[in-house]
């Protein structure tokens, strides 16, 4: 049985998804404890002022990980990826094994690793996919009870700039009539916390998870209602992918439908019931991220 008196440690809880996993956690009565380069950081203040406990450490110092993990009954791992910048491929990779080998050392009784919905068993050339698939099969070799969660691609992430939207329009990966799974950010931490619950029922399972799936014609008409004027949609023009080998290869996996999602969206919605569509998460969490990305120019940020 699952102790909730115990804590649980959630790594990367200053940013997006451990954020989101360490609010959902104390949501839930759980207790907290998350490490932190800074815990003077206002985001490691205001999970302290939640109620979590704040460890000072980072994924380069093993020994700060190893004394935040004692005595801890769960462990949530999630990295930063070489999108992000500041971080490489490599680097991932060890940061995820690090912790995964850790808490395997510590005695934690369930380990949640966060990967990606586009991993599997076989390499897709993608460097940061192909990072967390390797720390996947490292986890898969551990004396460890261990769970892992594949989130879609963030609904957060349709509001970067250089989509097209301060000019009225919209392009992305998909072709118009393709369709293409997303989650809101808020909602791993939820799923996460249902994993965390009940974990007879999670312990050895590799699931991908989403709120939604939505095609490039669905966006036309939720970003053009949101507006209140016609957003239209098309596919990234050739041009675009050429320019951006990143970009290239993604739009290369969508067209194999590695990209799309395969998540069971109405087992994960009876786990989590409320779990966010796309057009809810429009009209709420993501109503001033739509407005700021309709006034914000630039280009797309990513370029591995």
């Amino acid at each position: 049985m699952t102790d909730p008196t115990k804590p649980i440690l959630v790594f990367g809880a200053t940013g997006q998804q451990g954020g989101s996993v360490a609010r959902a956690l104390l949501d839930a009565g759980r207790a907290v404890r998350i490490l932190a380069r800074n815990p003077a950081a206002p985001a490691a203040e205001a999970l302290r002022n939640a109620g979590a406990e704040v460890f000072m450490g980072a994924f380069e110092d093993p020994a700060s990980m190893r004394r935040a993990m004692q005595g801890a009954e769960g462990v949530f791992s999630v990295q930063a990826s070489s999108p992000g910048g500041g971080i490489t491929d490599e680097k991932e990779t060890a940061y995820g094994i690090a912790v995964a080998d850790l808490a395997a050392e510590s005695g934690v009784r369930h380990l949640v690793y966060s990967s990606g919905a586009a991993v599997g068993d076989e390499p897709t050339g993608v460097g940061h996919f192909d990072s967390k698939m390797r720390i996947e099969a490292h986890i898969r070799t551990l004396p460890i009870a261990a769970t892992i969660v594949r989130p879609a691609s963030f609904m957060e992430m349709l509001m970067m700039p250089g989509f097209g939207l301060d000019e009225g329009r919209f392009a992305f990966f998909m072709t118009p009539d393709q369709s293409m799974q997303f989650i809101a950010v808020e909602d791993i931490g939820k799923i996460v916390a249902a994993v965390f619950a009940d974990r007879e029922r999670f312990v050895g399972r590799t699931f991908e998870i989403a709120g939604d799936q939505v095609t490039g014609r669905d966006l036309e008409r939720l970003f053009s209602a949101a507006a209140g004027r016609r957003i239209p949609y098309a596919r990234f023009s050739d041009e675009v992918p050429e320019a951006n080998g990143f970009l290239r290869k993604l739009t290369a996996l969508q067209d194999r439908g590695i990209l799309a999602g395969s998540a069971d969206l109405d087992t994960l919605r009876a786990l989590v019931p409320g779990l966010m569509s796309f057009e809810i998460w429009l009209a709420g969490p993501g109503r001033d991220r739509f407005t700021s990305a309709r006034e914000a120019s630039g280009t797309w940020a990513y370029s591995r």
